[in-house]
């Protein structure tokens, strides 16, 4: 036999060994999709499910989409390119967002990202993406009239955009996060702007009661 026929042999080896490791990292990909894509599904609903002040139901669809998170953590020990990969990323940072936004509605502390099996880049994404999502809380507050909880989460998402505009690190590292933080200050002006014209409203409605005066007129 010839060394080119030799070499020949050799090759197909070496490629049906490959064929078959990428066959695995296929198949791992293909399964990773699919289960992150579940996540990020039961995190919206979780995330709705938390405005419409079902509470329970939240919860439990946010422990569903964790189950998911933790299973491709693991399941991914052995591919740790794909773990790194941006929809592993977005999935983590969807289940935090609705982990977070159930602590900031019921008044809980926030969980930290080793409770949550997540990473930190996830992590900041997610909780900076509850705090703008919480403006609508704040506004179902001042529509029922409980200005002291609109308050109260108004105050949680001014902690939580002072400490991430902390983390002055670039992009890559991040995942994004400055332009996240950035959209994070822009809800956090108007909310405080709604916030302090219907304070302002109630107060001179409370004037007027006391001088025994009829309301403005809206408008």
């Amino acid at each position: 036999m010839s060394d080119m026929e030799g070499s020949g042999d050799t090759l197909s080896v070496i490629a049906a060994q490959l064929r078959a490791r990428m066959e695995v990292t296929n198949g791992a990909r293909e399964e990773t999709l699919r289960v992150c894509r579940e996540v990020i599904q039961l995190a919206s609903r979780a995330i709705r499910a938390v405005h419409r002040g079902e509470m329970e139901s939240a919860r439990v669809l946010a422990q569903e989409a964790g189950a998911r998170v933790a299973a491709v953590r693991q399941g991914l020990r052995e591919h740790a390119d794909l773990y790194w990969a941006g929809y592993v990323h977005d999935a983590q940072k969807e289940y935090v967002e609705a982990e977070a936004m159930l602590a900031i509605v019921t008044g809980r502390p926030l969980p930290s990202p080793e409770v949550l099996g997540v990473e930190a880049a996830a992590y900041l994404n997610g909780i900076a993406e509850a705090a703008s999502e919480s403006r609508r809380h704040v506004l179902d507050c001042l529509r029922t009239g409980d200005m002291a909880r609109a308050e109260a989460t108004l105050k949680t998402m001014d902690d939580i955009y002072y400490e991430l505009i902390t983390f002055d690190f670039p992009d890559a590292i991040t995942g994004g996060l400055r332009r996240t933080t950035d959209a994070l200050r822009a809800v956090l002006e108007r909310t405080r702007g709604d916030l302090t014209l219907t304070l302002s409203q109630k107060r001179l409605e409370d004037a007027l009661q006391r001088a025994h005066l009829p309301p403005p007129l809206p408008g």
